[in-house]
């Protein structure tokens, strides 16, 4: 599941659009799940992209509206999930948050990127009816594995300058 919505206050202008080694943000992130994953979602509100999206239909609910809004949606039991301001991520560290995954699996950067089962689903739907949006402390309440991952993959973008040092 691919991450698209937020308003990219600091980045200045849709994250989803901006261009990286010659492809969009979103482009790259889409064919990256494509190449990892039998099932390809993506939530949010980002006009301009060359695929569909869901709404998450929950305003200002962040990435955990995007998270329940997906894992709704989705055919598989376990979700890949991935923000489109996370332009080095592989394959390999994808594959490694899957079968790791419990409720949830996390690199130790935090919640995202990350894996989540149906399983979690009732405590993110909670979460989310309660407008308890903390990713970082709703994956703390349920059965997470947390991943030594490669910090270099995990570098995310907020600003153009981001890109640039990337």
């Amino acid at each position: 599941m691919l991450l698209v919505g937020g308003a990219s206050r600091r980045f200045g202008s849709p994250k989803a659009l901006a261009r990286f080694r010659g492809e969009t943000l979103a482009d790259r992130a889409w064919r990256l799940l494509g190449d990892a994953c039998d099932e390809r979602i993506a939530v949010g509100r980002s006009p301009g992209l060359p695929f569909e999206t869901i709404d998450d239909a929950a305003d200002d609910g962040g990435p955990l509206a995007g998270i329940v809004a997906g894992l709704r949606a989705a055919r598989y039991e376990t979700v890949i999930v991935i923000p489109v301001d996370a332009p080095l991520l592989t394959v390999a560290a994808l594959q490694q948050l899957g079968a790791a995954c419990r409720d949830a699996a996390i690199p130790q950067t935090g919640p995202l990127p990350g894996a989540y089962a149906k399983s979690a689903l009732p405590a993110l739907e909670d979460a989310l009816a309660r407008r308890d949006l903390a990713l970082r402390a709703v994956v703390g309440r349920i059965d997470t594995v947390v991943l030594e991952l490669d910090p270099a993959v995990l570098a995310n973008v907020n600003e153009p300058s981001d890109l640039e040092r990337l």
